[in-house]
């Protein structure tokens, strides 16, 4: 089954089987929705997995199950790239690497480039209540405040950084987690062509890949704390390991 789905304000074509539905994605669905019911609360679900793997899409597709489908609890997905820094921060602040300060924007997508504090405040604060949810806009490259307002009893968060084995990311809260991992090649061929559909040229999606995605990608993968559930893409399906 193929969908066409809006990723951040880029149009992004997936295809998930019907195996994955029924074997993966619905019994994830099923396990949320009695953790939920017997918290009578909002629950709050991590997706991470390094950047191109498929997050974001397959964060989309178990919101549009948990709306289909019967008995389950609604699922709301969202992005952390809403808590970039904005780019006129980013612009003017540099980051440590190898003994030297570079600019941030060289690095944008790093862990450094998150505003992290202001992530565990609404976090928590959504514990509470309902909310408004920055969304982060790949056509302008920046931050949209308060673009969507959080109401599901399954929040669903997705990012690189979610699992991060850091003191300032294992502090965010959580109540399940869930890693996606996946193969090299898929993750940098869809980082490029994302780079190139957001209006990079072709000499600066490979220059980013080498300083940025793909060392984000690399810390992402061995860099990150135990999930719940750990899925794997492989020849274009999805396996749960555990």
């Amino acid at each position: 089954m193929r969908r066409e789905l809006d990723i951040n304000g880029v149009k992004v074509n997936a295809e998930f089987t019907q195996k994955d539905v029924d074997a993966v994605f619905l019994p994830l669905l099923r396990e949320w929705t009695e953790r939920q019911r017997e918290r009578a609360a909002r629950l709050i679900v991590f997706l991470a997995a390094p950047p191109g793997a498929g997050k974001s899409t397959l964060a989309a597709e178990l919101e549009r199950l948990s709306q289909e489908r019967a008995g389950l609890a609604r699922v709301q997905a969202l992005g952390m790239d809403g808590f970039h820094y904005r780019a006129d921060y980013i612009a003017t602040h540099t980051v440590e690497r190898g003994g030297e300060r570079i600019p941030m924007e060289r690095v944008k997508g790093a862990p450094e480039s998150f505003d992290v504090s202001k992530l565990l405040r609404v976090l928590e604060a959504l514990r509470e209540a309902d909310g408004r949810f920055p969304r982060y806009d790949r056509r302008i490259h920046d931050v949209v405040e308060d673009a969507m307002l959080v109401h599901a009893p399954v929040v669903l968060l997705e990012g690189n950084w979610l699992l991060l084995d850091r003191p300032e990311w294992r502090a965010l809260p959580r109540d399940y987690a869930v890693y996606l991992d996946a193969p090299e090649d898929l993750v940098r061929g869809r980082v490029m062509e994302r780079r190139l559909a957001t209006g990079r040229t072709a000499d600066e999606a490979e220059r980013l890949w080498l300083e940025c995605d793909g060392p984000n990608a690399a810390l992402c993968a061995r860099c990150h704390t135990v999930p719940d559930a750990l899925l794997q893409i492989r020849a274009g399906r999805f396996e749960r390991v555990f």
